[in-house]
């Protein structure tokens, strides 16, 4: 297939078996992130509530559940390819929330901004490929697909 026909593809909706396997592969290593991370905090829960509650937030056992609920189910789902565009749309905007509160490098030590940093703008990449992933889909090798919702 030349790059007019896979566009004109894409445009369209269909997906060649390349195509899949990347959405696949994708959704795989956006859930290697976030979904050990959920199992972590409920294993961590009282360090994971410390640690909020040192960044000032409200609430840290509340915000504690739902970023388990967040990167668990939601990353699980995104694994799954089950209501994958919701799901990386939550994703998304909780990481996008998340980000200034841990990661705002302009409040943290000379010695440590460049580590914050980089920890920040790698979230912000991460929210565009989930926004990808949401304005796209999961390709055809996901749950969506055989129930029809892509």
């Amino acid at each position: 297939m030349n790059t007019a026909t896979a566009t004109h593809s894409a445009a369209l909706g269909t997906t060649t078996g390349a195509q899949d396997l990347s959405a696949l592969v994708g959704r795989v290593l956006i859930a290697l992130l976030f979904v050990p991370a959920g199992w972590g905090k409920i294993a961590g829960f009282a360090g994971i509530t410390g640690y909020i509650a040192s960044k000032g937030v409200p609430l840290p056992q509340v915000c504690a559940a739902i970023a388990i609920a967040a990167e668990l189910g939601l990353g699980l789902a995104i694994l799954l390819g089950w209501r994958t565009r919701l799901a990386a749309l939550g994703l998304a905007v909780f990481t996008a929330v998340i980000t200034p509160i841990f990661h705002g490098y302009w409040a943290y030590p000379e010695a440590q901004q460049m580590m914050q940093q980089q920890a920040f703008f790698k979230n912000l990449a991460i929210v565009g490929g989930l926004l990808v992933l949401a304005a796209f889909g999961p390709g055809r090798l996901a749950i969506d697909a055989r129930m029809g919702a892509r």
